[in-house]
């Protein structure tokens, strides 16, 4: 689930009508959502929709009456959702869950690198939903690093950014985008990473054919299925899992199967790249002894490439990867890629929330009360106020504090102020005003 996105699932129906112009009836239902659900919310338009369309908003108020009483999602878990007299079953994928597509086997290893480092990519396919497929697998593909860049799983010419990514006097953004129209092939020709898939009817053909091609070989119309790029990727074709996955073609093994293979490999490849970002960013966190009570929470230490790029020779991902290659030179650039820097900012988050964590604790130890008594009314009075803050923030931000710490500081703090005259007491105790 990400804010910051709203994912549309469309059924289209075509009716034949002869008094119409065009000689068909089209009319649409869409669903909107926050949550990336494809296969979910697809399945339940097939229901819906065909009902909608006969008998109109009836039917979507009943639809929304079966959804209103749905449990909140949970990864993991399976869920059992009532709708227009029918159960559905789903499961909630995890962060480990990720889509695969058949098509893209020679080139998997090198699309994992374009994706981790934000690279620029178009994805040109037959249909919309090939178009959302791919992207949103290969936004997936990294997973768990949360890809940071934008993406837009079926982009048109009407989109508000369509000048903004076909102008050829500056370089693309950093953006994955899904088409359709034949005429990106033309306006999007000078992006440096573009993917040609055809008709996943016939997966078995098309994975034949998806091969790295030069970009000067991309014609506009008639270009073949392919990867048109003049990357060179930092690892070493690994040609174990690109074998595996063809021997799943030839003997026609199941996409599911595929796909599952697909998504151990993706996971144990960036597991074994973040691995050592992780261990060096753990290492910035300040030894809890250094930890006060009475002082503000000590900073992080800055994050050092040099000194990172140097845990790598000891510590790093051939301890757990039997890919070879340039994988200094593949950190080196992820370091400037908008994917580091949403993880590192994230990490930085969570480690600055748990320092705070551990100072409210070890505040929470402290004799209070004892310590106040060595205190002006003055200092005591604003010893309340910024225990009251760092109450609040705590209980806004969700800190990571161990259960019952929260409780003992308001505990706390309603002591030192029953140590106060009363005029003080009176002040102290009321609500903040909004």
């Amino acid at each position: 689930k990400d804010q910051g996105y709203y994912y549309g699932y469309v059924y289209f129906r075509q009716v034949r009508d002869k008094s119409l112009k065009r000689g068909y009836f089209q009319k649409s239902l869409v669903l909107i959502s926050r949550l990336p659900y494809v296969t979910f919310f697809h399945s339940l338009l097939k229901l819906i929709a065909p009902e909608y369309f006969e008998k109109q908003e009836p039917c979507l108020e009943a639809a929304c009456n079966d959804i209103d009483r749905w449990p909140s999602p949970c990864p993991g878990k399976i869920l059992s959702l009532p709708i227009m007299g029918v159960i559905m079953k789903l499961r909630i994928p995890t962060c480990y869950d990720k889509p695969g597509t058949s098509q893209l086997v020679h080139t998997a290893p090198m699309l994992w690198e374009l994706v981790l480092l934000g690279e620029a990519l178009v994805v040109m396919a037959p249909s919309p939903a090939e178009s959302s497929d791919t992207v949103l697998a290969l936004v997936s593909c990294i997973a768990p690093l949360r890809y940071c860049s934008d993406f837009r799983p079926y982009f048109t010419i009407h989109d508000s950014e369509f000048k903004e990514y076909t102008t050829r006097t500056q370089a693309p953004p950093s953006v994955i985008l899904g088409v359709t129209n034949p005429f990106f092939a033309k306006t999007l020709q000078h992006w440096p990473h573009i993917i040609r898939i055809g008709d996943m009817k016939q997966p078995g053909e098309m994975a034949k054919q998806m091969k790295v091609k030069k970009l000067k070989n991309l014609k506009t119309l008639d270009s073949k299925p392919g990867v048109y790029t003049a990357y060179k990727p930092f690892l070493n074709k690994d040609e174990d899992i690109i074998k595996q996955l063809q021997k799943g073609v030839q003997q026609k093994r199941p996409s599911a199967a595929q796909n599952a293979i697909l998504r151990r490999y993706f996971l144990e490849l960036t597991q074994s790249f973040i691995i050592p970002l992780e261990r060096y960013v753990a290492s910035l966190m300040p030894l809890q002894k250094s930890i006060s009570p009475w002082k503000s929470p000590p900073q992080l230490r800055p994050f050092s490439q040099d000194e990172f790029m140097k845990t790598l020779e000891k510590a790093g991902p051939q301890l757990t990867s039997r890919l070879k290659g340039d994988w200094i030179g593949l950190y080196r650039q992820f370091l400037r890629s908008p994917n580091f820097d949403g993880w590192f900012r994230s990490r930085r988050k969570e480690m600055m929330q748990k320092l705070e964590a551990l100072h409210l604790e070890a505040l929470c130890e402290e004799d209070l009360q004892m310590r106040i008594q060595k205190h002006t009314e003055v200092e005591a009075v604003d010893l309340v106020l910024k225990l009251k803050d760092k109450l609040t923030q705590a209980e806004k931000d969700h800190l990571p504090v161990r259960v019952g710490t929260l409780p003992k500081l308001q505990a706390h703090i309603e002591s030192i102020i029953l140590s106060l005259p009363d005029d003080l007491q009176g002040i102290l105790h009321k609500p903040p005003s909004p």
